[in-house]
């Protein structure tokens, strides 16, 4: 009862017509028939002028929109006596807003189903014992309980020897995800059956779900610009809907028909089936591991015609592995690499890790630094037991050395460079796999449109050619400054532009093409905050994935609009020779209401190809 209370406060325009309505019935049976017509006419004629306030208001801010269709309706079933169409027609247009709100709540379920599930507190282990606390209050380091079933408050790293968790609201993955001690854990995630215990490796607000809330939250506050192409049918829908009706009056000679063509041209489906069809895309998009940050996006997507991709993390796994040390001027493999790991400790390049893991495997130990800096995108320097160590691309440190030089490299191998006290050192190889999918994504790229492919990297051009030919791609640039990128994605002719990248760096050059996209799996902020896109399980095939789900919701859009315009058009031309009455006209017009809404309600539905079914996600694959 409460709920149906609830539609009936949330939904007042419908509940006060039809109470008009009974009203105007029980007025009819007791005999009471004269009043029915002044009941009738002037309510819907009070309706019609609040629906004018809002089309005058539009009006001066030179919008213009189908609300001249309503209110004329409404006006001419009144002038011509057809009161209970003109009652007829307000309730269409009060139960097409109720319809749309309806469908947009439904669309947005899977969307809110992240919001609503944000965690809220965190179990503190102190002392031997046991605080609930807010998870803002959570700091790096700190050791949690997760009870059966609940949900993983922050990111952080398991302390128990092994768990299972479910982190299909994160990343889409279906199957529960098996982690032992050491392995990270997303926050978002649902803990399996047994108690475990987690070391916090981020805060509530750095936090893999948080930021994905954040990305939600403002996704489902924009409005598609196809939106506004709704609007722009106003014009030409509007004149051709008046002119029938016009036409209708003048060759039979009858007002009423006015008003039985123009009951057949109100707007609802013009006004309903794009912004349903948007947040359905943007529904079918969250439910695939990938965050549209609004309907915008998803009509870029469809439109794209190039794609643009980093190498590192994003072709590539991104998790490479040292498969060579190569001293120079006396310095021995174990020196040159605890020297590098020392200094890489201070870096937030993929390599570094790479780099860190060889040490410990080799059991040297990490020296601590008097001092380092970064230099994003080339390198890091750092004061390792009172020298200084610089470690990045050969340019980097051939500015410090006069005797660098440039060593041999393999297939998919890339080469950092080393200087130790003003001595070129040597280099370090390593090596980065390229993702399986990577080569099949870019097949389906060219199926949907998209002929133009390229890779900008900063890494070597070697490195760089040799991932682009495994996967297919001929135009490459390599040795790209961040700077580089964004010039050489302005300099593309063929747009809208894709850009695919994962990595602060990326952060740029997302931002300055059509459609950024993001591979934020592994919590590079920076790039997820800039792209219009992210996709959140380590799947490079999701790209291809983001780009059919724009071209159907457009598709989807488009025929819903389309399909309204083209049966309303046909019955005005009917009810032009007088066989449509004006009310039977309001109620097919409701009809043809709940069509255009079950058409755009497709995008929630519709299906990805088999090459995006859920795949283990980047922090299990490390683990």
């Amino acid at each position: 009862m409460r709920r149906i209370l609830n539609y009936a406060v949330r939904y007042w325009p419908v509940t006060l017509t039809l109470m008009v309505a009974a009203v105007g019935g029980v007025l009819f049976l007791t005999g009471e028939a004269w009043f029915v017509p002044w009941l009738f006419g002037g309510y819907a004629l009070a309706m019609a002028a609040w629906q004018a306030v809002g089309m005058i208001r539009s009006l001066l801010k030179r919008q213009f929109g189908l609300d001249i269709l309503a209110v004329t309706a409404i006006v001419a079933a009144v002038l011509v006596g057809e009161y209970l169409a003109a009652i007829v027609v307000v309730l269409m247009l009060a139960g097409g807003v109720a319809l749309e709100d309806a469908a947009n709540r439904r669309a947005q379920h899977d969307l809110d189903a992240l919001l609503a599930r944000s965690p809220q507190h965190a179990h503190l282990i102190e002392d031997g014992g046991l605080r609930d606390v807010g998870i803002d209050e959570v700091r790096v380091g700190d050791l949690l309980l997760l009870r059966p079933s609940e949900i993983v408050p922050v990111d952080g790293t398991l302390v128990s020897p092994a768990g299972a968790f479910d982190q299909s609201s994160v990343t889409g993955e279906p199957i529960p995800v098996e982690k032992v001690a050491g392995d990270a854990v997303l926050s978002g995630s649902v803990n399996g059956v047994a108690a475990l215990e987690l070391r916090a490796t981020a805060t509530a607000g750095n936090s893999q779900y948080q930021q994905i809330v954040a990305l939600v939250e403002q996704a489902s506050r924009s409005r598609a610009p196809v939106v506004r192409l709704a609007d722009r049918y106003a014009v030409p829908f509007t004149v051709l809907s008046l002119a029938l009706a016009a036409v209708a009056w003048a060759v039979s000679g009858e007002p009423v028909r006015f008003a039985e063509v123009l009951v057949l041209a109100t707007p609802c489906p013009l006004l309903i089936a794009a912004p349903v069809a948007f947040i359905g895309g943007m529904s079918r998009a969250a439910r695939n591991g990938i965050i549209v940050k609004g309907g915008g996006v998803l009509e870029q997507l469809a439109r794209a015609r190039t794609a643009v991709f980093d190498k590192t993390g994003t072709l590539t796994h991104g998790s490479p592995e040292l498969v060579a040390v190569r001293p120079e001027h006396g310095f021995g493999e174990n020196e040159l690499l605890g020297l590098v790991a020392s200094a890489e400790q201070y870096s937030s390049h993929v390599l570094a890790s790479a780099f860190i893991a060889a040490a410990r495997s080799r059991d040297l130990v990490l020296q601590e630094g008097a001092a380092a800096e970064e230099h994003a995108t080339n390198g890091v320097v750092a004061t390792i037991d009172g020298r200084d160590v610089a470690v990045g691309k050969y340019a980097f440190i051939a500015e410090r050395v006069s005797d660098a030089a440039r060593t041999r490299i393999g297939p998919g191998e890339l080469a950092v460079y080393v200087a130790v006290g003003g001595v070129f050192a040597g280099a370090l190889l390593a090596r980065d796999t390229v993702r399986p999918e990577a080569a099949a994504m870019l097949v389906r790229l060219a199926q949907l449109g998209i002929r133009d492919t390229r890779m900008l990297t900063g890494d070597a051009r070697e490195s760089a050619e040799f991932v682009a030919a495994e996967v297919g791609i001929t135009t490459v640039r390599a040795e790209c400054l961040p700077a580089d990128k964004v010039a050489e994605v302005a300099a593309i002719t063929e747009r809208p532009v894709i850009m695919v990248g994962d990595g602060v760096n990326d952060a740029p050059v997302l931002a300055a093409a059509e459609i950024g996209i993001a591979i934020g799996v592994r919590g590079a902020t920076a790039a997820s905050e800039s792209a219009d896109a992210v996709i959140l399980v380590d799947d490079i095939s999701r790209v291809a994935d983001a780009i059919q789900i724009g071209k159907d919701t457009v598709r989807i859009a488009l025929q819903s609009i389309w399909l309204g315009m083209i049966v309303s058009v046909a019955l005005m031309v009917v009810a032009m020779f007088g066989v449509i009455p004006a009310t039977l006209g309001a109620f097919l017009q409701e009809g043809i209401d709940l069509v255009t809404i079950l058409a755009a309600l497709r995008t929630i539905g519709a299906r990805n190809s088999p090459s995006s079914a859920p795949v283990t996600p980047a922090v299990s694959a490390q683990s």
